[in-house]
């Protein structure tokens, strides 16, 4: 069944936004680590800025889900992209003034715009026909291909036109944010209803301990996690490893075109060959970087490590998402996401928090090494539902 003319255009418009948002988050990631050791007095904490900007987007999950319940999808939207303007502003601000602290609160409001920008792929799902739901959720996320075009490099283009390093840079952050307001006012969402046709909803512990929803949300917080930790600390890395200034951009960029344009057919390789599988697939590729950045310091090794990086969490992060679909009624969807999108938020939390202290006491190498045992997890995970699934279609 294709897709109708309405479905394409929300959905459309939903990857619009998202392009945007991808683009101030990629942006913030390239430029906050070296901002925060231009900052900070403790060097340690050179990465809270991006760990803050995690615990924003953690921490504004369920109040998000709970507002976009009540009152509906673009009102939670709008109100996220207000906040992106804000933080804008507070960022800009912060850097005139040389102050760190000041810079760690702004990060953290682009993490609030990024609790709410979270649902993005969600409201693809719930307005996508079953047919369309892998392939909409993909586009979503395929709106980063814009992010890794312009997200690494604006720090580089605006730099000489503002009086401060990176100044100009949270200004364009203010522009970008309102023009995803605009295009998000233009959206047409139904209500999020609450639907008793499949029964009451369930307690919420309930649907926490079914093994696909602890599936899901162990695929979707450990490839993300993974992805913020090894992002956050190369910028870093790389200039401790003498790499010339400008490579991170270069790295970064590469890295987001391959977080985001697998999109374009990871909906396709679920539907024909199923969504476990291709979780596992981004595991092995997650895997195959920590081997690629054990081995070497060259720009090579940065380069395609990030690339393998990228494309591991895009099969982890959309499999995770499309197999959270299967873990909830239509009356229990808000909470489902919301404990979903906190729990995997408050991993990645801690994960881009330990990424400065790692990488400043021990070296690159610790920080990939860190990163296997949630690997293992992950793969205990999926390889679980696998059997269990299996072990059913044997009995049926």
């Amino acid at each position: 069944m294709q897709p109708t003319y309405a479905e394409k255009r929300n959905v459309l418009l939903l990857a619009s936004a998202q392009a945007l948002f991808q683009t101030i988050s990629v942006m913030v990631l390239t430029l906050s680590g070296l901002i925060g050791q231009q900052l900070a007095t403790d060097k340690r904490l050179a990465t809270l800025p991006i760990a803050m900007m995690m615990v924003g987007a953690a921490a504004t999950m369920i109040p998000a889900s709970l507002l976009m319940q009540r009152h509906g999808r673009k009102a939670g939207f709008l109100l996220g992209t207000g906040l992106g303007c804000a933080a804008g502003l507070l960022a800009a601000l912060a850097l005139w003034l040389h102050h760190f602290w000041l810079f760690v609160l702004a990060n953290t409001l682009v993490g609030g715009y990024q609790g709410f920008a979270q649902y993005y792929r969600f409201a693809a799902a719930d307005i996508a026909s079953a047919d369309f739901k892998s392939r909409a959720i993909s586009w979503v996320i395929a709106g980063g291909i814009v992010a890794g075009l312009l997200g690494p490099n604006i720090g580089r283009w605006t730099q000489s036109i503002s009086p401060l390093p990176y100044l100009a840079a949270y200004l364009v952050l203010f522009g970008l944010s309102l023009l995803a307001m605009l295009i998000v006012s233009r959206t047409h969402i139904p209500p999020m209803q609450v639907s008793q046709q499949h029964g009451p909803a369930r307690p919420l512990l309930t649907i926490l301990r079914q093994p696909v929803f602890l599936t899901a949300v162990i695929g979707s917080a450990v490839g993300y996690a993974v992805m913020a930790m090894v992002m956050t600390a190369t910028p870093l890395a790389m200039q401790l490893c003498g790499q010339p200034q400008g490579a991170s951009a270069t790295v970064i960029q590469w890295h987001v075109l391959g977080m985001f344009i697998p999109s374009f057919f990871t909906g396709n390789l679920i539907r024909r060959f199923g969504v476990l599988p291709i979780m596992g697939l981004g595991i092995a590729l997650l895997a195959l970087q920590v081997v690629i950045s054990l081995s070497g310091i060259g720009f090579l090794h940065f380069l395609s490590g990030l690339i393998l990086l990228g494309v591991g969490w895009n099969f982890l992060f959309i499999g995770g998402t499309n197999l959270l679909t299967e873990s909830y009624q239509p009356s229990e969807r808000a909470k489902t996401q919301a404990a979903h999108d906190f729990l995997m938020f408050g991993l990645v939390s801690l994960a881009s928090l330990s990424a400065g202290g790692l990488l400043n006491t021990w070296g690159w190498q610790s920080v990939n090494l860190t990163v296997l045992p949630f690997l293992a997890l992950a793969l205990l995970a999926v390889l679980g539902l696998g059997i269990k699934r299996r072990g059913r279609l044997q009995l049926s």
